[in-house]
């Protein structure tokens, strides 16, 4: 999804005004650096304290056991919080205002679409009742500002 809209995108914008600046070219690349890196972020922090969900000998994405601890306390779905930034990232550091208006928020939508639709459902599958209990006091993504700091940079306070 990500390489065909940009195709789409590159095309689409490739003799307009705004894809022709420098100046946009340059702050739209370093917006899309800090936002590449603030998603690279948040998957690595979620994952590392995915890591406690695993017991026993399972294969290396796999839980068999509900996390609630660390970011997990502030969001149930941090990693893919951060996943729903790489269209915006990668579109801003393409610098093609199609992308970034268009391109990306649709691919944004799908993803937070696929994480109701499929990461809940097999969560609950997984989990049940104590699933189920944690989505009642946890939502699903936090803005807090406490939040976002412990998902981007890693740190609780």
């Amino acid at each position: 999804m990500i390489v065909g809209g940009a195709v789409y995108a590159l095309i689409k914008d490739w003799d307009t005004p705004l894809f022709s600046s420098i100046a946009f070219h340059i702050v739209s690349a370093l917006s899309g650096i800090i936002i590449l890196k603030l998603a690279f972020n948040a998957a690595g922090n979620g994952g590392r304290e995915l890591t406690k969900g695993r017991v026993g000998d399972i294969p290396r994405m796999e839980t068999n056991r509900l996390v609630t601890t660390g970011i997990f306390s502030c969001m149930r779905h941090p990693m893919l919080f951060g996943l729903t930034l790489l269209p915006l990232g990668w579109g801003l550091l393409l610098g093609s205002p199609t992308f970034i208006t268009r391109i990306a928020p649709l691919e944004m939508l799908f993803i937070i679409v696929m994480v109701i639709i499929f990461e809940e459902m097999e969560v609950k599958r997984k989990f049940g009742e104590a699933y189920e209990n944690y989505r009642q006091e946890v939502p699903m993504v936090s803005f807090r500002r406490k939040c976002l700091k412990w998902l981007f940079f890693g740190k609780e306070n």
